[in-house]
């Protein structure tokens, strides 16, 4: 680490840097932990790594001590943007920081590729910011992200599994998605109520099958909307015929959702798109 910077809880303190929870904020100030994240994160040598929601720049430090070549980071807490000018005077010309809401910023023409995605997720728009970057998978290398442990759940979860869902779906069909590791709870100031997991996605270079993205969405709502019924009940409201629905896609009616393989979506999607187009 570069001696030119502080301790964290010094920065946090002189610039009056307590988390905001309308944020989503939770500081990680374990440096052990930080690298740990930095060195998941794969090849830092080239290219360009984005990080969300740096705060006091923690993980960012730990990006630039490990030699990433390139940090953007996005912050829109306008109180941690001194602290990240003083981690770039120390490691010049390597750190970007962009001021404003990362849900605004389109994270996938930032930099030069290779781009990777490396975060603490502030957890109020965590999903939403990785429904938005999967909708660009491909300008991605990997994504390393850490996000409340129910909701990595969500992303790795299998059908027939209680957690599995249009989160699962919309995640698997267009990235792989593995478990790098938990992190208690404990280890944030302030401490959130749940443990966190930081988890690799690398983006297939196309989705898992063929569909539509904005009818595949329509589909799961529909289907996990009523996840305890039959599919004859709850795709009614798709607004088709939903026995030739289900026929066209070859799924038995008296299946759930919770049944249903990503594939076996995509097959429903497409025949929905058909009845739509021919109704």
């Amino acid at each position: 680490m570069s001696p030119a910077l502080p301790p964290l809880r010094d920065v946090i303190a002189r610039h009056g840097l307590g988390a905001r929870k309308s944020l989503g904020q939770h500081f990680l100030l374990d440096l052990n932990l930080t690298g740990k994240i930095a060195r998941a994160a794969g090849d830092i040598s080239h290219g360009t790594f984005i990080e969300v929601g740096p705060g006091p720049g923690g993980l960012t430090r730990a990006l630039l001590d490990a030699g990433a070549r390139k940090v953007v980071a996005i912050e829109r807490d306008e109180r941690c943007l001194a602290a990240l000018a003083e981690i770039g005077a120390a490691y010049p010309g390597r750190l970007e920081v962009i001021a404003g809401d990362a849900l605004a910023v389109a994270a996938h023409e930032i930099g030069e590729a290779p781009r990777r995605l490396c975060a603490n997720l502030p957890y109020n728009v965590a999903t939403p910011l990785l429904l938005g970057w999967l909708e660009h998978a491909t300008a991605f290398v990997s994504m390393t992200l850490m996000f409340q442990k129910e909701v990595a759940d969500r992303l790795l979860a299998s059908p027939r599994t209680p957690d599995y869902g249009r989160l699962s779906i919309a995640t698997q069909w267009r990235a792989q998605v593995r478990r790098l590791f938990d992190i208690d709870r404990r280890a944030f100031t302030p401490a959130p109520k749940v443990a966190s997991t930081v988890v690799e996605l690398l983006p297939r270079p196309a989705p898992l099958a063929p569909a539509d993205p904005r009818l595949l969405e329509q589909v799961t709502a529909a289907a996990f909307g009523q996840r305890r019924k039959m599919l004859r009940q709850s795709l009614r409201s798709l607004g088709v015929d939903v026995t030739v629905l289900l026929g066209t896609a070859g799924i038995e009616p008296t299946r759930r959702a919770e049944e249903l393989s990503i594939e076996e979506f995509c097959a429903l999607t497409r025949a929905f798109s058909g009845l739509r187009a021919t109704g």
